[in-house]
């Protein structure tokens, strides 16, 4: 729903300053709930080896979100509606992939045990 109304906003038919107060509350909104993930899968991998690497990684993928996030803003702001386009891109790559990696160093796959043959 947030990234629906962000894509509305590259139409370029708002105002530059609600575009802008738009895009600010739709980027909050997704930063806020990857970061409500994070801290969630974090508390549940208590106790693992892991866990320090995982949340300074997963903090630094969030760090990189909230500044495209203020990027789009910004274009908002200041009419630069192909700007705006380029970061939203970016934008949805960004968070498409702090669910892809959070999933990755959380959640990892199990390996098979024992030896593995393509033989038959």
């Amino acid at each position: 729903m947030h990234l629906l109304s962000l894509r509305m906003l590259t139409w370029g038919e708002e105002d530059p300053a609600l575009a802008a107060a738009q895009a600010d509350k739709a980027t909050g909104a997704i930063i806020a709930e990857v970061d409500a993930a994070i801290q969630a899968a974090l508390a549940a991998d208590v106790g693992s080896r892991r866990r320090p690497a995982a949340r300074t990684f997963l903090r630094v993928r969030l760090d990189r979100l909230a500044a495209a996030a203020q990027e789009l803003v910004t274009a908002a702001r200041d009419e630069d509606y192909a700007g705006l386009r380029r970061h939203l891109r970016r934008f949805e790559a960004l968070t498409s992939a702090s669910w892809t990696v959070q999933q990755a160093v959380l959640d990892p796959v199990p390996r098979p045990r024992g030896p593995c043959s393509l033989e038959r």
